[in-house]
């Protein structure tokens, strides 16, 4: 009896488990049996791991071969099992040293040559590897990168089974060809980079409520006709979020990665994302889902970054509808039959929408055609809870040709605003250092009104009308955040009742005082 063990990592989600290849090559009829739970991508591997083994100039053994995936009560799926079933095998018969191999996580999907591809998920099954003390993790070489970012970890990097044999034999590797990437190496310029406010022509109020949004992590909705700059502002948002800090570039990362979306070159995200689904998309292509293995939607691709949804009416019902636990909570939990999995998706939700379904309603109202009911019935597309848990409303209206005739230099530039949005963030950071939270969209309303030095006066105020029904909690404490923002913008200590209106103005679509972009930006 030969026996050959490996690891390998089974992804739920986001989170990893260990999973233990046993091999035992014993007497009887040739025949390989897998055990363990595997779906049918990975019951499979028998055939292409057995070819793999033989065009790489090695024997599979022409006895009874038992492979065995351990916890056997794990569901598992994925060809990534397909080089550690390998290597085990061939380690059962002496090719390759028992401790190197019993010590590593291995990952990779062989074709029946030998090589390898590169397979989704390295970064956070990587992470799980590394926790459970796995000394060495052997990848395909384009995922070698990401896993090189987790901290501990040994990594590997090969191009084919024969590779993977002679490094950890300490013979020379040899001269096979690449593994070609799952996400194709990106040369572009991203189509937002260069993208500047002062492109924007007028609009104070929009702007001052992108800014805010992008100081306090507060969701928008612009409201307005077609071609008067909506997309315009939700576009220029990512220019004024700062860089994501190692945690949450750690985070974005590991949900594309687990996407097949992480770029070779690239393997650590340190750019808020910008996600922008088109209306059409269903509900488990924002959520996330899949029949067989769980992959990110969406909501989590634009984790720690935006989430534009334009021409919002216009999605699906059940798809905006699944915005609310996940704009709540940032996480979205995806229960199939036999599994469930987690995603975070703690993004900044930016809707755009029209005024009626025509668009004019708010532009040349004499050119509106829409039925009164016709107009009710568009705006209930998104529901009340929907528009509750949105912070800022502001209405963009038609730019007059005094505002198209201003010159750029004298608008404030994308580079001014971040530079206040990054010291609004800063003063932040500072005030809930010891808490989960790190910006004012996310801190609870009990905390603001009992653990930070909001002013009473403004307590007060906002919290009349939620005595009188006017508004409710929820709306109560967001204003709250939104006010804090404002005064954080401004370099204030606490917010004062001009911030707490200027808040209500950012609410409710109300003109905001004529000096407030200057205030707030200059």
């Amino acid at each position: 009896m030969a026996l050959g063990r490996t690891r390998s990592v089974s992804l739920e989600g986001m989170r990893g488990r260990v999973v233990e290849i046993e091999v035992d090559v014993s007497a009887g009829l040739p025949k390989t049996t897998l055990v363990g739970l595997p779906d049918a991508s990975l019951a499979e591997a028998r055939d292409r791991c057995r070819a793999a083994v033989v065009n790489s100039r090695h024997s599979w053994p022409d006895r009874k071969v038992t492979i065995n995936l351990s916890p056997a009560g794990l569901p598992k799926s994925g060809a990534h099992f397909d080089l550690g079933i390998a290597l085990a095998v061939l380690a059962s018969q002496q090719v390759v040293p028992h401790e190197r191999l019993a010590s590593a996580a291995v990952l990779g999907e062989l074709r029946l040559d030998g090589r390898l591809r590169a397979v989704a998920g390295v970064l956070p099954a990587t992470v799980a590897a590394v926790a459970a003390g796995c000394e060495r993790v052997i990848v395909p070489e384009p995922n070698a990168g990401e896993a090189a970012i987790v901290e501990g970890a040994h990594v590997l990097g090969v191009r084919s089974l024969r590779h993977a044999v002679a490094l950890l034999r300490g013979d020379e590797p040899p001269d096979d060809p690449p593994v070609d990437p799952l996400a194709e190496p990106s040369a572009a310029v991203s189509r937002l980079d260069g993208l500047d406010l002062t492109d924007v022509a007028g609009q104070d109020d929009a702007r001052t409520a992108i800014v805010v949004a992008a100081a306090g992590l507060h969701h928008v909705l612009l409201t307005g006709p077609p071609g008067v700059g909506k997309t315009m502002l939700a576009q220029r948002l990512p220019g004024l979020l700062p860089d994501l800090d190692r945690q949450e570039s750690l985070e974005t990362s590991a949900v594309y990665s687990v996407a097949g979306l992480l770029l070779p070159e690239a393997p650590l995200i340190d750019r808020p994302p910008f996600v922008d689904p088109h209306h059409t998309a269903s509900a488990p292509a924002l959520v996330g889902g899949g029949s067989r293995v769980v992959r990110p939607g969406a909501m989590s691709l634009a984790h720690n970054g935006v989430l534009f949804m334009d021409e919002a009416p216009e999605f699906r019902r059940d798809v905006i509808e699944a915005l609310r636990q996940p704009l709540e909570s940032g996480q979205v939990t995806v229960s199939r039959a036999a599994r469930t999995a987690e995603f975070p998706a703690r993004f900044l939700l930016v809707m755009a929408a029209n005024p009626c379904p025509c668009g004019q309603k708010a532009g040349r109202s004499d050119l509106c055609t829409c039925l009164p009911l016709v107009k009710r019935r568009y705006g209930e597309r998104l529901s009340a809870p929907i528009r509750d848990r949105i912070d800022l409303h502001p209405v963009v209206g038609p730019v007059s040709a005094q505002h198209r005739g201003t010159p750029d230099i004298e608008r404030t530039p994308t580079r001014v605003a971040a530079e206040r949005v990054a010291d609004a963030r800063d003063r932040q950071r500072v005030r809930l250092t010891g808490t989960p939270w790190r910006t004012n969209g996310e801190v609870p309303g009990a905390v603001l009104r009992r653990e930070m030095p909001t002013p009473a006066s403004v307590i007060a105020e906002v919290d009349r009308p939620t005595r009188s029904g006017a508004i409710n909690a929820r709306t109560a404490d967001r204003l709250l955040r939104v006010a804090w923002t404002v005064a954080d913008l401004r370099g204030r200590d606490a917010p004062d009742p001009d911030d707490l209106t200027t808040a209500l103005a950012l609410r409710h679509g109300t003109s905001l005082p004529g000096t407030l972009w200057e205030r707030v930006v200059a």
